[in-house]
């Protein structure tokens, strides 16, 4: 099996100039291909569950010198993640996607950003990790003005503008830390950085990657690009960059990064919780006003990625526990979300709470799916987002922060307001005349938001059977961070 591993970023790469390809001959065939595509890297990813962690030689080139790529708990558990969030925006693509011109292009990009984050999320050096993370990123920029309308080319210009400001800052810190210790490797620098260097440069270094992957990840006050692009990107788009990107080159690096190469220290700590902190309060309260569903949707990215901030920073084992299940069901409830505006946008021509009400009625399994999204992310049992935001509340209480716990209580109530007035403007009330005549979308639309409200309900019920392989692997990993060099280093 070690030797497929390379094909969870060869596979989705090829693809994309396959596809080029092929569409010169067979028009409507892009959407197919990327649909085998992702079905196939799922398919790869439930397959490799429960494997032991290993590193794999491209080229046979040993690390530290050569490309490496790393299997273990976390890597396990963000490509999962991405595998079925994929295949279920894809499903939704497929009907979505045919009001744009250009589909095949559309399609060679979607699967450069999905080899994009699965390259940062399997690397074992930094080199790699700042050309796919490049890959992923300048994938999503032409993908959020992918209309080429005004608002969707002036957000893109913005999330153009601050990804390279965030680009710059990243390789900053990557050039200093090749200059203190002489290697890429992660796990190589690891050892390196454990024998000593100078923690004014160490402190500078955590700084620019605090700053670099905070843009990636929108933590406020780095957030400004968010609530711009999300809403002006396609839905499919919306959700993988809100299910999805600001996750793989945001908080996964964050969390890889702090914990198995730099060594996390109580005052990187005490700053994740600060900016977590801040992230929750200021993207639900920015929310609560909100009547463009999109819009409002992006602002509570901004506020639940808070929630796995504040996780992080604790760095105790039910923080950290917490941390990885919301970041798990937030790709799931979010994408959903993002989906279901998606879809009402569809059929009614807009995404204004106003203009919409009575949808439950005309659009039954669009309207049960965005039910079970909103309730989940507002945190009511037994929906997935109340077990792992009442584990990260449980944790702040176990630490003794009492005051973030109670904040964190009152933000989840406010995101109960907030999916409040979603339900009631969009999916009750009285219907509009001009939308009276309204048809639920296309099987596939409903497929692809069906899987993830499915798995809103399962996530949390089933824990049991699957949260030891997958989720406290990946919490121990990051607590037993020492343990990362014993393999993918020989």
């Amino acid at each position: 099996m070690q030797n497929w591993l390379p094909l969870f970023v060869m596979a989705p790469l090829g693809m994309a100039f396959i596809n080029l390809i092929l569409t010169k001959f067979l028009k409507n065939i892009s959407a197919y291909l990327a649909l085998i595509t992702v079905f196939f890297l799922c398919g790869l990813s439930f397959r490799f569950i429960g494997h032991e962690p290993f590193h794999y030689a491209i080229g046979s080139w040993l690390p530290p010198l050569g490309i490496t790529l790393v299997w273990d708990p976390l890597s396990q558990l963000l490509i999962l993640i991405v595998s079925i969030i994929t295949l279920a925006v894809t499903l939704f693509a497929i009907p979505y996607m045919q009001q744009y011109t250009a589909q095949s292009k559309f399609y060679s990009l979607y699967l450069l950003m999905i080899a994009g984050m699965n390259g940062v999320i399997l690397t074992g050096d930094f080199f790699n990790l700042f050309v796919f993370l490049e890959i992923a990123s300048i994938a999503s920029y032409a993908l959020v003005a992918f209309g080429v309308e005004a608002e969707e080319l002036e957000a893109s210009f913005k999330y153009l503008v601050l990804g390279g400001v965030s680009s710059t800052i990243i390789l900053l810190g990557i050039a200093l830390l090749y200059s203190a210790t002489g290697t890429l490797n992660m796990a190589d620098m690891a050892i390196t950085l454990h024998q000593g260097v100078s923690k004014n440069l160490l402190f500078f270094i955590f700084a620019l990657f605090l700053m670099g992957f905070g843009l990636k990840s929108a933590m406020v006050p780095f957030h400004a690009w968010l609530p711009d692009a999300h809403p002006s990107a396609p839905a499919p788009i919306s959700a993988m960059l809100s299910g999805l990107i600001i996750k793989a080159l945001g908080i996964y690096c964050v969390a890889r990064i702090f914990f198995m190469v730099l060594g996390i220290v109580p005052v990187i700590q005490t700053i994740l919780m600060v900016l977590g902190g801040l992230s929750m309060v200021v993207g639900v309260f920015l929310a609560v006003g909100q009547w463009d569903f999109k819009r409002l949707l992006a602002y509570h990215s901004i506020s639940q990625m808070g929630y796995v901030m504040v996780g992080i920073g604790l760095a105790t084992p039910l923080g950290l526990l917490g941390a990885i299940f919301h970041l798990l069901n937030h790709a799931v409830f979010k994408s959903l979300l993002f989906l279901c505006s998606g879809a009402f946008e569809y059929t009614t021509g807009t995404r204004q709470l106003k203009q919409l009400g009575g949808l439950l009625k005309k659009m039954p399994w669009t309207g049960a799916s965005c039910s079970v999204a909103a309730l989940s992310i507002s945190g009511v049992p037994p929906f997935n987002g109340f077990w792992s935001k009442l584990i990260i509340i449980l944790a702040l209480f176990q630490a003794q922060y009492y005051f973030l716990a109670v904040v964190t209580v009152i933000v989840s109530f406010m995101t109960l307001i907030s999916f409040i007035k979603v339900q009631k403007y969009a999916l009750f009330g009285t219907l509009p005349k001009r939308l009276e005549s309204i048809r639920e979308v296309p099987v596939l639309m409903i497929s692809g938001m069906f899987i993830l409200a499915l798995l809103c309900i399962g996530i949390g019920l089933f824990y049991p059977f699957y949260g030891q392989l997958i989720l406290e692997s990946a919490r121990d990993l990051l607590i037993n961070a020492s343990h990362y060099t014993l393999y993918a280093i020989p």
